[in-house]
C-alpha cells in the first residue's frame, strides 16, 4: 500500500486563503503520519478529502497504486476502504461493543464475522466489555472499541482525526500508548491529525507539519525537532525562544555572548537563533544581561522565565533545589552541548 498526494488544493468559499495549499507527501505501508498544527492549519481538511468528504480543487490522490481522486475522477468514499475514527468515537448507543464492531462487516457469513470481530476484541483488549453499551464504558474503553470498529474490514487506509481531544489528560497518556500498540500490532498504515506537539511526537514514526493550508515540514520526530526547517516548525513543535544576534566568522554575537558553531552565513547578517529551555543556563550576577520575572515548579524541575535587558523573554530549566525569586538580576548563556537552529532574519 503507498499513499501519494500530489499539489492538492482546497478552498471553501468565502475564505480569503486556501483551507489546503498545494501539498504534496506520499506515505508507505504500515507507517503512522501524525498530522500535526494549529487549529485552521488545514490538516483536518487535508484528512476530509483524502476520506472523500470533500473534493479537491485540484490534485491527485493516489492509494495503492489506484487514483481515487483527480479532475476526472472521484471514487465516493464508501469505496475507497478507508477507516475513519473521529473525536467523539461515533458509537451506536443502541448496539452491544461486540455489534457496534460487527457493524460495518457487511457482506460476510456470520462465522467469518463472529470470528473476525473476537479477534479485535482480544486485539484491543475489551473481550469482558462485549456484551455492554457504549454509555457503560469509560473513554479509554469506547475508544478501543471506535478503533476496532474501524479495523473490522481491515482498511487499507486508517484515518484518525484528533481522537483523544476528549479524555482528560491522564487519560490520553494511557490510552495514546495502547492505542499506538494496537496499530503496531494490526500493521495497520494511519494517519492521525492532532494539535498536540507532544502527542504528535509519540504517535507519528513520521510528522507532517501544517500552517495556513501549506505542509512547513515532514520527516521523522527527530529531525522535525532537532533540526526545524523553518521558524514556525521550531516555535510550534520545540516550545523555542528566540535570541537574535549577527553572523561573525566564529560563529553568532548575541546577548547571550558568542554561539561558536559551523557559520553559514556571511558576516554581518542579521540572524535569530531557536533555544529551548534545555540549550540556556543562568546564574545570579547583579551586573547580568536580564532578570528573573518570573518561576513556575514543575515538581522535578523549576522552570524560569527571564527577561534579557533588550526585552526578549527566554526560558530556563533548573533543578527543583534551584529556587530563586522573581526580580534578581542574572546572567544568561548558552549551554546547549549541541549545535542550535539558525534562522536569517
Amino acid at each position: 500500500m503507498k499513499l501519494e498526494i500530489e499539489q492538492l488544493s482546497k478552498r471553501f468559499t468565502g475564505n480569503q486563503y486556501p483551507a489546503v495549499d498545494n501539498i504534496t507527501f506520499s506515505m508507505q505501508a504500515h507507517e503512522i503520519l501524525a498530522f500535526v498544527g494549529p487549529s485552521g492549519c488545514g490538516k483536518t481538511t487535508t484528512l476530509r478529502l483524502i476520506a472523500g468528504l470533500e473534493r479537491p480543487d485540484q490534485g491527485t490522490i493516489h492509494l495503492d497504486q489506484h487514483i481515487i481522486s483527480d479532475t476526472r475522477t472521484f471514487v465516493p468514499p464508501e469505496k475507497r476502504n478507508i477507516g475513519m475514527v473521529f473525536q467523539d468515537h461515533a458509537l451506536f448507543p443502541h448496539l452491544s461493543v461486540f455489534d457496534n464492531i460487527a457493524f460495518g462487516l457487511r457482506g460476510y457469513t456470520k462465522k467469518v464475522k463472529k470470528d473476525r470481530v473476537l479477534e479485535l476484541l482480544k486485539l484491543v483488549d475489551v473481550e469482558a466489555l462485549s456484551k455492554r453499551f457504549p454509555h457503560i464504558l469509560s473513554g479509554g474503553e469506547r475508544q478501543r472499541v471506535a478503533l476496532a470498529r474501524a479495523l473490522a474490514p481491515k482498511p487499507t487506509l486508517l484515518l484518525m482525526d484528533e481522537p483523544f481531544s476528549s479524555l482528560d489528560a491522564h487519560l490520553r497518556l494511557e490510552v495514546r500508548e495502547h492505542i499506538r500498540n494496537i496499530l503496531k500490532a494490526s500493521q495497520s498504515t494511519v494517519i492521525f491529525v492532532t494539535h498536540d506537539q507532544e502527542e504528535a511526537l509519540y504517535m507519528g514514526d513520521r510528522l507532517a507539519v501544517f500552517n495556513q493550508g501549506k505542509l512547513e515540514q515532514i520527516g521523522f520526530p527527530e529531525i522535525i525537532f532537532h533540526n526545524s526547517g523553518s521558524r514556525f516548525v521550531a516555535a510550534f513543535m520545540g516550545d523555542s525562544d528566540f535570541v537574535r544576534g549577527k553572523s561573525i566568522p566564529t560563529g553568532y554575537q548575541t546577548e547571550l555572548g558568542i554561539l561558536k558553531q559551523q557559520n553559514d552565513y556571511s558576516p554581518g547578517t542579521d540572524i535569530e537563533i531557536a533555544v529551548r529551555a534545555d540549550d540556556i543556563d543562568f546564574k545570579l550576577n547583579k551586573h547580568g544581561n536580564g532578570r528573573i520575572i518570573n518561576r513556575f515548579f514543575r515538581g522535578a524541575f523549576n522552570f524560569y522565565r527571564i527577561e534579557l535587558d533588550s526585552g526578549a523573554i527566554v526560558h530556563v530549566f533548573k533543578l527543583h533545589t534551584e529556587i530563586y525569586q522573581p526580580g534578581e538580576r542574572v546572567l544568561t548563556y548558552f549551554n546547549a552541548g549541541h549545535p542550535l537552529k539558525i534562522f536569517a532574519r
